[in-house]
């Protein structure tokens, strides 16, 4: 109850804009990110400083937000500072709107992303535009195509060049999206990939199909990747019919039958920290769910983060170059 209360207070203004951080985090400038104030990193990643909406602001066109599942920017952009140099390529096999590839190019990288669905590739094409007309010098391009034959849609030549993959499976055909007052109570809108007609997208098949077309895909990351490259998958368990699905262990066996060594599980906040308590942000329909379940006598709690599944290439051969070493203490911020 105390994180619902304080959920209220936070969203009745924009304090995103104005509050002051809880040490030992510093301001990174990318939407209210915040990295870790030490050369060790955390494996916490306190991605969610602003909301949604105030980190894309200005850094996004507005058709972005009719996507049904936004990774937030900063989840994106602590990947891509954590894991690359300027100058390294980055991939997104299922690219959306182009989080990825934008915040890529921001950060001097260049990015190539892979989109099924036309409607979300011009928008991620539109973003990557806007992002050049505010600055950013990396470079960019969206292919159309279904990622699990990523080989037949990536040039060749890329084949062992991709440094970083980030990306995030879908959550079903429809999420929680966007709702308003409506003449029967609450109306959603923007919750579904597509009108239903094209069962293509991954999010149409159940979770042991998920995990098969996903594997493909990591499959053909891990022939993309260059040796020591790093592959960052975003996922959280979903509730269907009350029963908690568990994705992030399905993510991590799609990611070691393609061949991928796991090596770290961080968690990336949905919640602000505000001095020293997390404040959730939930849909209003995650609310209403954990509600109705408490009250049911169910033991339910608010998800207020996302699972960093991080994985690794071998090397082979000599010279190969080593991703940053972060220890035991998880991610390099």
């Amino acid at each position: 109850m105390v994180a619902v209360a304080k959920h209220r207070a936070e969203t009745a203004g924009d304090p995103d804009e104005q509050s002051t951080p809880t040490a030992p985090f510093t301001i990174d400038p990318i939407g209210g990110h915040q990295a870790a104030a030490g050369p060790e990193g955390l494996s916490v990643w306190a991605t969610a400083q602003a909301t949604g909406p105030v980190q894309r602001r200005g850094r996004y066109v507005r058709e972005s937000v009719q996507h049904p599942a936004r990774m937030l920017p900063a989840i994106a952009a602590h990947a891509v500072t954590a894991y690359t140099q300027p100058g390294d390529l980055v991939l997104d096999p299922m690219c959306g709107i182009g989080t990825t590839l934008v915040e890529a190019i921001y950060a001097g990288r260049d990015a190539i992303g892979v989109e099924y669905e036309s409607r979300w590739s011009d928008i991620a094409d539109a973003n990557i535009k806007h992002a050049h007309t505010q600055g950013a010098t990396g470079r960019a391009g969206v292919i159309r195509g279904d990622a699990t034959s990523i080989l037949s849609l990536v040039p060749g030549a890329l084949a062992g060049q991709v440094a970083l993959v980030v990306t995030s499976p879908p959550y079903g055909p429809t999420v929680h999206g966007l709702v308003r007052p409506g003449a029967d109570g609450v109306a959603k809108f923007d919750n579904a990939y597509n009108d239903g007609t094209d069962r293509g997208n991954l999010a149409y098949r159940d979770l042991t199909g998920l995990a098969d077309g996903f594997t493909q895909i990591l499959t053909g990351c891990h022939t993309l990747l260059r040796p020591g490259g790093v592959v960052v998958v975003t996922a959280r368990p979903w509730r269907k019919h009350g029963e908690l699905v568990d994705l992030p262990s399905a993510v991590i066996g799609a990611g070691i039958r393609a061949g991928l060594t796991p090596v770290d599980r961080c968690v990336a906040l949905l919640a602000a920290v505000r001095d020293g308590e997390l404040v959730a942000r939930p849909s209003f329909f995650q609310l209403q769910a954990v509600r109705k379940a408490r009250a049911a006598g169910t033991p339910m709690h608010l998800i207020a983060h996302e699972d960093v599944l991080v994985f690794t290439k071998s090397h082979t051969g000599s010279g190969a170059e080593t991703p940053k070493d972060t220890g035991e203490g998880g991610a390099v911020a």
